[in-house]
C-alpha cells in the first residue's frame, strides 16, 4: 500500500505524519509553528518532516494543509494574514520536488476540513457541504460532489468577511469577540479568559457569559442563514475550536439557525458538528491530494484522445 506525509500547518502548530492509500492514519506528531520566524522557516520545518517521514519507509507524495489563500496548480502561497510574515510566494510544491523529487500538493486548511468532513467525517454522504470555521476569525469553503469550490478568483466562501450589521461576520461571531467581549465586561485581563473557561463559568450560570455566547450564537444563526440561502447546501458542518462545546452550543445553534432561515429552507438543511477534528488538515490533504493526482491522470488521457 501506497504512504504519503501529510503535513498540516497551523499558526500555532504543525500536525504532520503518514496516511496510508486508504485513508488510514499511521502516525501522528506535532511541532510548534513558530510562525513569527516567517515563511522560509515553515518551508524549511516542512522539508525537515518529509525527511523524517521517509526514514520511516518509502512515501509516494507529499500532502500539505496550509492557512493562507493557496494557489493549488502551482502549490504556492499566494495571500497571507500577518500571522505568518514573508510567507506569501513560498512554493510548498517546487521546493518538495527539487529536493526529494516527490510529488506535492497543497490545499488550504479549511478546505481540507470541509474535504475530510464531507468524504469521510460526519457529512459523509452528502452531496453539498458547506464547512463553517469558528476560532479566531470565521472560514467557510463549500464542497459539491467531494469537489471544493473556488470561485473565479480561487476565494469563494471567505465568509468571515460578509458585512453583517454594521460589520462583518468575523468581526461579530469569532471566538475571540467572545473572549474580549467578556473580559471587557467584567474589567478583567485576556490572561484570565479563555473560551474554555467562560463555557465553564456559562454551564454554573454565570450572566455574563452567558449572555456573550448568546450573542455569539445569534450571530452564528444569521450568519449560517445567510449562507444557506445563497448555496442551500444539504448539509453544514460546524468546526474549530469553539465547536468542541457541542453539548452546549448544539440545540442554542439549531434553534439560532431556525429563527433565521425560512421552513422551506431549514427543512432541508442538515447541521452537525466537525468529526476529525486535529486530523481533520491531514486528512483533507490526502484527500486533495489524490483528487489532483486523479485530474492530472485525466487530463493526460484527454490529451492524447
Amino acid at each position: 500500500m501506497k504512504r504519503y506525509a501529510c503535513i498540516d500547518i497551523g499558526g500555532t502548530a504543525i500536525k504532520y505524519g503518514i496516511i496510508g492509500g486508504d485513508g488510514h492514519i499511521f502516525s501522528r506528531r506535532e511541532m510548534q509553528t513558530e510562525a513569527w520566524r516567517g515563511g522560509q522557516s515553515i518551508l524549511d520545518r516542512v522539508l525537515s518532516i518529509v525527511k523524517e517521514c521517509r526514514r520511516t519507509g518509502e512515501i509516494s507524495g507529499v500532502c500539505i494543509s496550509t492557512a493562507g489563500v493557496v494557489d493549488i496548480e502551482k502549490g504556492e502561497i499566494i495571500h497571507s494574514a500577518a500571522l505568518i510574515p514573508d510567507y506569501r510566494g513560498i512554493c510548498f510544491k517546487k521546493a518538495v520536488w527539487d529536493r526529494f523529487r516527490l510529488p506535492c500538493e497543497v490545499e488550504n486548511d479549511v478546505n481540507c476540513a470541509g474535504l475530510a468532513e464531507t468524504v469521510s467525517g460526519s457529512a459523509r454522504g452528502s452531496s453539498s457541504v458547506f464547512m463553517l470555521t469558528v476560532g479566531t476569525g470565521i472560514g467557510g469553503c463549500f464542497v459539491l460532489d467531494k469537489k471544493v469550490f473556488r470561485g473565479a478568483a480561487g476565494s469563494a466562501c471567505e465568509v468571515g468577511y460578509m458585512h453583517m450589521r454594521g460589520s462583518d461576520f468575523q468581526t461579530l461571531g469569532a471566538a475571540s469577540i467572545l473572549t474580549k467581549k467578556v473580559t471587557e465586561r467584567k474589567g478583567a485581563s485576556f490572561r484570565e479568559w479563555n473560551g474554555f473557561r467562560i463555557f465553564q463559568e456559562a454551564e454554573k450560570g454565570d450572566a455574563v457569559c452567558i449572555q456573550a455566547i448568546d450573542e455569539m450564537v445569534d450571530v452564528l444563526g444569521a450568519g449560517i442563514a445567510n449562507i444557506c440561502y445563497v448555496l442551500n447546501p444539504q448539509t453544514v458542518v460546524l468546526g474549530g475550536g469553539v465547536m468542541t462545546q457541542k453539548e452546549y452550543l448544539g440545540e442554542k445553534i439549531q434553534a439560532a439557525v431556525e429563527r433565521w432561515l425560512i421552513p422551506s429552507v431549514a427543512q432541508h438543511t442538515s447541521l452537525c458538528f466537525a468529526q476529525h477534528g486535529n486530523a481533520a488538515g491531514m486528512l483533507g490533504a490526502f484527500y486533495h491530494f489524490i483528487s489532483m493526482t486523479k485530474k492530472g491522470v485525466n487530463e493526460k488521457n484527454h490529451d492524447r484522445d
